[in-house]
């Protein structure tokens, strides 16, 4: 199993789990979950060589931590970033003062005149770091980074919710809140 064929796999779960299920002729439930047993068998009848144990390693070596097993390791889902309609189950929690959004310098005018909005997507993602920031700007072009002032907006009664994998998650980010 090389690198080529784990970032190929990654990508093509990214797709299945968070965008398009219908795509190999799987469902989520409610909370984002399928199993983990019939995903393999459709990924396989579409053509995706993939077995249990180059699944764990896709899920186990991917660096953002995008997808997660259930606690017995029958389901799976993406940690977050659907566009797909689904409730993660998310409690909310109190997000530190400041967070971090990076985006690409051509949207910062827009983003400075409607806030961040989750356009597509379910929730809003926001960083811990500036450093990841930055890298989630990067491939969206030359990286900006808004500093977040989440401490305020939960105070005023918006909602966060943090993922399995660290990312905080918010409905939108008015501008009002950002600091260029």
């Amino acid at each position: 199993m090389n690198e080529k064929h784990i970032k190929h796999i990654s990508k093509f779960l990214s797709l299945i789990l968070r965008h398009a299920p219908e795509t190999i002729g799987i469902t989520l439930d409610e909370n984002g979950w399928t199993d983990v047993d019939t995903l393999l068998a459709q990924m396989n009848l579409k053509g995706e060589a993939i077995n249990r144990e180059i699944l764990n390693v896709v899920v186990d070596t991917n660096n953002k931590k995008r997808f997660a097993f259930n606690e017995d390791g029958s389901k799976i889902r993406a940690s977050q970033g659907h566009s797909v309609d689904i409730d993660p189950g998310y409690v909310p929690q109190q997000p530190p003062e400041l967070l971090y959004h990076g985006t690409a310098l051509k949207h910062k005018d827009s983003i400075l005149e409607k806030g961040i909005l989750k356009q597509n997507r379910t929730h809003v993602h926001l960083s811990a770091t500036t450093d990841t920031a930055h890298n989630v700007g990067s491939r969206h072009g030359k990286p900006y980074i808004f500093e977040v002032k989440a401490g305020e907006m939960h105070r005023n009664g918006y909602n966060f919710f943090i993922s399995e994998n660290g990312v905080w998650l918010t409905d939108e980010v008015p501008a009002e809140f950002l600091v260029k």
